[in-house]
């Protein structure tokens, strides 16, 4: 099985979000995915079947289980096909279990179109200033638990505590602020410990959220987001009501063959 590891959401090695993407005649196994994932320690590996010359069935493992929706592993392997395996394409579509997500290469960019997630919002607890170690101004709920916190700053120093971390609603949970930097429009952060995923580097899923809010609270439709993990990323997206686009870049760090049990 071919297995390439990408960084998405970035234009240079070492930053972005690293994934994994195996491209095989057919999936394998569950727990053999689940054990490929835990091997390789990234936050997602992409496992990608082609059933058309632009069409493709797709899922993707953390190394705590499989994960109905994400970006960057989406947008790793959009970039593998346009580059190795349709090369004159200018769309790839993707079957998930988030239903079809369709990848186009618009202004130099691999956008992504994503649902979006609803701003549930929530009351702000104890637990959540406990757990970011700030008090969050708001707080929203759907697949993921958004908090947003009064600064960028705040942003950027937090150190959750990752114990308090799994025991707050939500699969992943992120943090969220206005920008410091005029380039940007908002800065995130994004954990996920519950899918022993300490902090993910750059993720795309929770865009699904940041952007309608963003879109919301800066009454425009084009948010550019930066991810200030210790990695960093960039997001260039677009709110459109019941979808989000979600843009970025992706470069090659290795390409290999897995040598797994028949």
């Amino acid at each position: 099985m071919k297995m390439y590891h990408v960084d998405a959401f970035t234009k240079n090695l070492f930053t972005g979000n690293p994934a994994a993407v195996c491209f095989a005649d057919h999936f394998p196994d569950e727990s053999l995915m689940q054990h490929v994932a835990m091997e390789n320690r990234l936050s997602e590996t992409a496992f990608a079947v082609q059933k058309q010359p632009a069409e493709y069935d797709l899922r993707w493992f953390t190394p705590g289980g499989e994960i109905n929706l994400c970006g960057h592993a989406t947008l790793a392997t959009a970039f593998l096909i346009f580059t190795f395996r349709q090369p004159a394409a200018d769309l790839v579509s993707f079957n998930t279990k988030s239903g079809q997500l369709k990848v186009r290469q618009v202004n130099g960019h691999l956008q992504m179109d994503f649902p979006s997630y609803r701003l549930n919002e929530v009351a702000v607890t104890p637990e959540m200033t406990a757990a970011f170690g700030v008090c969050p101004v708001a707080a929203y709920q759907d697949r993921d638990l958004l908090c947003v916190l009064p600064t960028a700053g705040d942003v950027r120093k937090c150190r959750p505590r990752t114990a308090d971390l799994l025991n707050l609603p939500g699969l992943l949970q992120s943090i969220t602020a206005a920008s410091d930097d005029k380039r940007y429009d908002c800065v995130s952060r994004s954990f996920a410990p519950k899918l022993a995923v300490a902090e993910d580097p750059v993720c795309g899923s929770a865009h699904c959220q940041i952007v309608p809010y963003w879109a919301d609270q800066l009454g425009k439709k084009q948010v550019t987001a930066f991810q200030a993990s210790n990695r960093t990323g960039v997001l260039y997206c677009e709110d459109r009501g019941s979808r989000v686009a979600i843009a970025g870049d992706a470069v090659l760090y290795s390409r290999g063959e897995l040598l797994l049990p028949d």
